[in-house]
């Protein structure tokens, strides 16, 4: 073991403590009756002998959601092998396990990734035995990678980002990192910048490729828009905007936007829309019941899509307190609101509205997806807003002005067509590492 992944495992073993708190108020979320150490220590069943076993690992939901059409492809194009999910969160946990069950496919199974102890991390690459270990975006864990490495598993990268934020932090481990990057055998980059921080911090250029972004291929399934639709349907001819991914502080700033689209105004050209609804969805489910809380406070009580309860023609606020269900939501929708940028997160996922059709609106903090609302403002279809006082003024002139939503709609669904492939091209790199039988 080289000095620098031994600090690190060493450093590890010092926080052992405050990871156990984290871990069990991420266990208080599931319904496992497993211990945390059973389910984060890499004891998992042993893949039979004779059994091939794929494995592919996203931090949480989000990136379970993103890749979704990778996991569908894999499942086709090698149907003699087993793939095995792996998530850090339970919410992660749970949308793997959706997923898992709305397949009906006993060949997609859900576990925890271990934490990143030596003996943990050898322990699970042992047990499972994976053909191929499958690395979403940042997930850079030296241990699990060297015990892949070990193991003799081909490891891959995939949709690799590593935003300025993100390579600032890793190079400060340089040592550690190139030594983790070491154990890649193929990194697919979702962009020329990306692939340039992975060279910078020691992956070896022959070894990376820019494949684009797997986000602009996204999944939607018939059951998803058959929803959407009867939810539209349902909620007739008024305004509706969502508010998707929010987070703690963010709510605040929107419900007040929307209580001020909502209420009349002695501007001339602001045309407020008292019946507008906003459907909230916050990232997190265990902040629903302080968001419900937070609309209460407001003067607009949610009606909670958890509980059944639906927004009847007084109700200002529909709260989405439910999982994986974000693009059916927006699918309903008139305009679209992209959570984690007016607070300092970094924004999310701008291209599920788009490839839907949506007006996207956005706050300022776009660090996260730099790349992709650079493209969308040369497409002319994103709308940036800097506070609430800005998002209600532009809800209200969107309302006001279908010609001017319907071509933000196209501009932004365009923009997907024309940079898809990623999967495609994630496909044929994989191929070099696992061929087809």
């Amino acid at each position: 073991m080289g000095w620098p992944r031994v600090l690190y495992s060493a450093a590890l073993l010092v926080l052992a403590p405050l990871i156990w708190r984290r871990i069990r108020r991420e266990h208080a979320l599931t319904d496992s009756r497993q211990t945390p150490r059973e389910l984060r220590l890499g004891r998992i069943p042993e893949t039979p002998p004779g059994e091939r076993m794929l494995w592919l690992h996203c931090a949480s939901v989000g990136e379970v959601l993103a890749a979704r059409p990778l996991i569908e492809a894999l499942l086709e194009r090698y149907p003699e092998y087993r793939l095995t999910l792996t998530t850090m969160t339970a919410t992660g946990a749970e949308r793997a396990r959706a997923l898992a069950a709305s397949r009906d496919d006993e060949r997609l199974v859900h576990r925890f990734v271990p934490l990143d102890f030596p003996r943990a991390a050898v322990r699970f690459v042992e047990r499972l035995r994976p053909a191929l270990a499958l690395f979403f975006e940042t997930e850079l864990w030296p241990n699990l990678l060297h015990a892949c490495r070990r193991f003799g598993v081909p490891v891959a990268v995939v949709n690799g980002r590593l935003s300025p934020r993100a390579f600032r932090g890793y190079r400060r481990l340089r040592p550690l990192m190139r030594e983790a990057l070491a154990c890649v055998d193929w990194l697919a980059a979702k962009s020329s910048a990306d692939a340039e921080r992975f060279r910078a911090l020691g992956m070896a250029a022959e070894r990376i490729a820019v494949v684009g972004s797997l986000k602009f291929d996204i999944f939607w399934d018939d059951g998803g828009f058959e929803e959407s639709e009867r939810l539209r349907t349902r909620l007739g001819e008024r305004p509706v905007w969502v508010a998707g991914s929010t987070h703690e502080g963010e709510e605040a700033a929107l419900l007040a936007a929307h209580a001020r689209l909502r209420e009349s105004h002695p501007m001339p050209r602001f045309k407020s829309c008292p019946e507008a609804l906003l459907v909230l969805v916050p990232r997190h489910p265990q902040r629903f019941e302080a968001v419900a809380a937070l609309c209460e406070q407001a003067g607009m009580p949610a009606a909670r899509r958890s509980r059944g309860a639906w927004p009847e023609a007084a109700t200002a606020v529909y709260l989405g307190d439910t999982m994986g269900e974000l693009l059916t939501l927006y699918g309903a929708a008139d305009l679209a609101f992209v959570g984690g940028s007016l607070v300092p997160i970094g924004g999310h996922n701008l291209l599920e509205p788009a490839a839907l059709g949506l007006p996207v609106l956005t706050g300022p903090a776009l660090a996260n997806f730099a790349e992709v609302a650079e493209v969308l403002r040369e497409a002319d279809a994103l709308v940036e807003v800097a506070d609430e006082a800005a998002l209600a003024t532009a809800l209200a002139e969107l309302f006001a002005d279908p010609a001017e939503r319907r071509r933000l709609g196209e501009a932004g669904r365009g923009v997907v067509a024309a940079n898809r492939g990623a999967l495609a091209r994630t496909l044929e790199g994989l191929a070099r590492l696992l061929p087809s039988k």
